[in-house]
């Protein structure tokens, strides 16, 4: 007896979109049409995945196929929006593609919000937050994610410390030495944030700074010189063994 194929198969591409999803008509046009058009030759008929950060990831079906745009039919919820762990990494702007991997490792990684921090040795005073999102977004779509890392705006890391929630542990990988990181996480449940700092390391004043405040825990990352993308992805392994979904 032939086996009946799976549906939709595992070769159906996979979009993020900007707006709530509901059953109904759905047009898509711009950057994303394109490439279902375009790219993966999409004909009334074939499936779609779809996904919106709200509700979740949703099936849909090609009714129209235009030249720039195209109407899908949105027919099925196939996962709710997922659980994201209390995480936030605040990380100084790195340079151009380096900071767009750490970006891209932060969605795949289960980060809650992604905060870029100006220290004085940031080289990077304002990194492009759009670039920042979209390589969110595409790691989103390769990954099988349903929700995005929320993305604030570059903040000075003294409005940053001064404005500090109550109640939100900051893990600060400090190169000056302080608690092996993954014991650290283990003694402090709870919503947490891991702060990293720029190429080039945090200044004396501002370890200080970071010291003074009532929810900083400086963290050390082993033995070994991190680059601070690598910082960054080890530190949020770290936290996620101990306290997050994994």
């Amino acid at each position: 007896m032939t086996a009946t194929p799976a549906w939709p198969p595992q070769s159906t591409p996979r979009l993020f979109v900007e707006s709530p999803l509901a059953a109904g008509p759905l047009r898509i046009d711009g950057p994303a049409a394109h490439y279902l058009i375009a790219v993966m030759r999409m004909a009334p008929g074939d499936p779609v995945k779809l996904f919106d950060d709200t509700t979740g990831e949703w099936l849909a079906t090609a009714a129209q196929v235009g030249k720039r745009d195209l109407v899908v039919d949105v027919s099925t919820m196939l996962r709710p929006r997922e659980a994201v762990p209390d995480l936030w990494l605040c990380a100084a702007p790195l340079k151009k593609g380096r900071v767009d991997w750490l970006a891209e490792k932060a969605c795949e990684l289960g980060v809650d919000r992604l905060v870029p921090v100006i220290t004085q040795r940031t080289i990077v005073d304002r990194p492009k937050t759009e670039r920042l999102r979209s390589h969110m977004v595409e790691a989103a779509e390769q990954c099988a994610r349903t929700a995005l890392p929320g993305l604030a705006e570059p903040v000075k890391l003294g409005a940053m410390l001064r404005d500090w929630p109550d109640g939100r542990t900051l893990f600060f990988a400090d190169e000056a030495g302080g608690v092996a990181a993954l014991d650290a996480m283990l003694a402090h449940p709870g919503p947490a944030a891991i702060l990293i700092g720029p190429e080039g390391g945090f200044t004396d004043d501002e370890r200080q700074a970071i010291r003074a405040c009532d929810q900083g825990v400086a963290v050390s990352l082993g033995p070994r010189i991190l680059r601070a993308d690598t910082a960054a992805a080890a530190a949020v392994s770290l936290w996620m063994a101990a306290n997050g979904d994994w």
